[in-house]
């Protein structure tokens, strides 16, 4: 059956290419490079279960919280239950070094979690199987030469296309190159995959203006062939793509496998037919399970032989598609009236080809210098010598941090913002009186609240809006965790502080407060420290809850929390909520610019004609003023908790991006 002689030539392969000499004059890993280990791909009955239990959602937590749900009777108790679904369901395939393998199938047919796990990606109970790499079972050094691009292209929008190659050579390619070296390793990718004419141009997104679809797809694949890896993965690369963009990016990835020999694994959608003859081997999937795996020009053949077969010619892809799908015509027969099949295909692959296909996979041993360059130690600690060291990770990233966060952390609107803010202020408290205390308290009170709402509610979105980003690169490798984490620390304080500094020195003086360098300087301080301590709130809730729409709404209710217990608002705190008080803020910030301003209060009590030892004889009016004016918590405890909260916020912040899951 001409099904047969598709899985048999898929076995034995093409011939393995030569690899070709390196040319000295370029960098020593790159695409072109000799130290590109061949690594043969095999796949056995492959099998995925999830275990979906019921949930009542977000509402039904808010339900139970507030004592809202109705509990069923003890007639309508049941036991709690879970539904298994199938992912996959005995997916078995091969695809050898210079291989360019195609993974068909409709949305839901398990291609992406197929690539997940035999990219190493998808753990757990679940998946069950072999996945080997030459015979062995994935490794950490197998896994760090394979590329995986994701659907998604995951990339920051600011920086241009050279930037972020130049900086993903930084951190992934071996620190026994020199800084020189990595720069040209990302100059070859760029040439190599056409991406000279858009080097400059920033990646953008969908509200950022920059590079094409199709374009920024190539700097996806840019961002992992620059490892120079041996296995290269991808998940529908030409999602979004025009027919004649598709067409060149494919046929750039076929000159990955045939010219370098890489083995090349990716799904696709909907292939033209020109793209469908360009691949060497298909694996056709439905609802989880094989309906076809063999040479694309031999599928065809087989599924006419096995009674299916289009009406009038057609792209080959289509009409496998269609089968996946359940679609056919037979003799004017449509399908809803032969609503079996898929069932049907899935049968005739088990009975014709699959026996087939895993006696040949048995047959065909990987080479010897594949599993050489798998088990022995010289190669892993070549492997891993791409690691830097934790300062350059550090140095890197946090360059990086500022070359893309600048936009942000300055962009017009935020700037008008603080500005308006600053006149708006200005105007209103132009040359406050210093005995105009009410006044004057608000005044000290609205750049607290200010600045604690603004840097909290911006920094909320800082790891939730990463998260993408930062799971797959330290999927990759690429970094750890506290470097990149130290790296947005020092970020915030070179970047997150030039717009209250400016606030202040706008605001100060033409407010008329307190005349003098040293109450400014002391001013600027505290408001510094505060921002610093409010931003890192919004980096721990950010971190905890990973979801911007509800970080942002648990961050706007404890930031109300801490204006409300400030203290200007109310003095005398119910006893019940006193410890809100003393976790709040904005009340610590408040107390230390006031103190700022007006000193223990005895100055300005004696100009009313008040004393602070008066306790009951006092009027009104002088108690009032000792109740504004005099805290009772002392300035450097006022301090040290600001301080403690700027590092506690951030180290829960740390803790809860570790519990990530990569």
């Amino acid at each position: 059956m001409s099904g047969f002689d598709g899985v048999e030539n898929q076995i034995n392969g093409p011939d393995t290419p030569s690899r070709p000499s390196q040319d000295p004059r370029e960098p020593p890993s790159l695409l072109s490079s000799s130290l590109c280990f061949p690594i043969t791909l095999k796949f056995v009955d492959v099998c995925y279960r999830v275990k979906i239990h019921g949930k009542s959602g977000d509402s039904g937590m808010i339900k139970k919280l507030l004592g809202l749900e109705q509990k069923p009777s003890s007639d309508e108790i049941r036991p709690a239950t879970s539904e298994e679904r199938i992912i996959l369901s005995g997916v078995t395939g091969m695809v050898s070094p210079g291989e360019f393998m195609a993974v068909l199938g409709p949305s839901g047919s398990g291609k992406s979690t197929l690539l997940n796990a035999v990219a190493g990606r998808l753990h757990g109970s679940g998946l069950t199987g072999k996945i080997l790499a030459n015979d062995a079972k994935l490794t950490k050094q197998t896994l760090k030469r394979t590329g995986f691009v994701a659907q998604d292209d995951l990339l920051y929008p600011h920086l241009t296309v050279r930037e972020t190659l130049v900086f993903v050579a930084l951190l992934r390619l071996p620190r026994s190159l020199t800084k020189e070296d990595k720069v040209r390793a990302a100059e070859a990718v760029i040439s190599e995959l056409g991406l000279k004419k858009c080097e400059n141009t920033v990646v953008g997104n969908t509200f950022i203006r920059g590079i094409s679809g199709g374009e920024r797809k190539r700097v996806s694949i840019a961002h992992e062939l620059l490892i120079n890896p041996s296995l290269l993965v991808l998940d529908e690369p030409t999602s979004g793509l025009d027919a004649t963009a598709a067409l060149r990016l494919v046929q750039t990835l076929a000159g990955l496998a045939h010219g370098k020999g890489k083995t090349v694994v990716t799904s696709i959608h909907q292939p033209s037919s020109r793209v469908f003859q360009i691949f060497d081997t298909v694996l056709l999937m439905s609802e989880g399970k094989c309906l076809f795996f063999g040479k694309g020009r031999d599928a065809m053949a087989y599924f006419e032989s096995v009674g299916f077969s289009p009406a009038f010619p057609m792209n080959p892809a289509d009409f496998l598609l269609d089968l996946a799908n359940g679609v056919c015509q037979i003799d004017g027969v449509i399908e809803r009236e032969r609503p079996n099949v898929r069932q049907t295909l899935a049968d005739s692959y088990n009975t014709l080809l699959a026996p087939n296909v895993k006696i040949c996979m048995d047959a065909s041993p990987s080479p010897r210098e594949n599993a050489h360059f798998v088990k022995t130690r010289a190669n892993v600690r070549g492997i891993t010598s791409g690691l830097t060291t934790w300062f350059s990770q550090l140095c890197i990233l946090l360059h990086r941090l500022i070359k893309e966060r600048r936009h942000e952390s300055f962009d017009a609107l935020r700037v008008f913002q603080v500005v308006a803010a600053s006149l708006l202020c200005s105007l209103m408290w132009w040359h406050s009186d210093y005995k105009d205390v009410h006044d004057r308290l608000g005044l000290l009170f609205f750049i607290s609240i200010f600045w604690g709402v603004l840097p909290s509610f911006n920094a909320v979105f800082t790891f939730p809006q990463e998260r993408a980003i930062f799971s797959r690169e330290r999927a990759s490798g690429m970094y750890t965790l506290s470097s990149y984490f130290m790296a947005h620390v020092l970020g915030s304080l070179s970047m997150e502080l030039v717009l209250p500094a400016a606030f202040l020195t706008l605001t100060y003086w033409m407010v008329g407060l307190r005349p003098g360098l040293v109450p400014f300087l002391l001013t600027l301080s505290v408001l510094l420290l505060y921002v610093l301590a409010s931003q890192g709130l919004g980096l721990a809730l950010g971190a905890a809850i990973m979801d911007a729409k509800k970080a942002s709404t648990i961050v706007t209710v404890t930031m109300l929390a801490f204006v409300l217990t400030g203290g200007y608002y109310v003095n005398k705190v119910p006893s019940g909520m006193v410890w809100m008080k003393y976790v709040s803020t904005t009340y610590y910030c408040y107390r230390l610019l006031i103190a700022i301003q007006y000193g223990n209060g005895e100055e300005i009590l004696g100009m009313f004609g008040c004393k602070k030892t008066q306790g009951a004889a006092a009027t009104p009016a002088c108690r009032f003023m000792e109740e504004e004016l005099v805290g009772d918590i002392g300035l450097w405890t006022s301090v040290g908790a600001l301080f403690l909260m700027f590092v506690g916020y951030r180290v829960l912040a740390y803790l809860a991006l570790r519990r990530i899951k990569l």
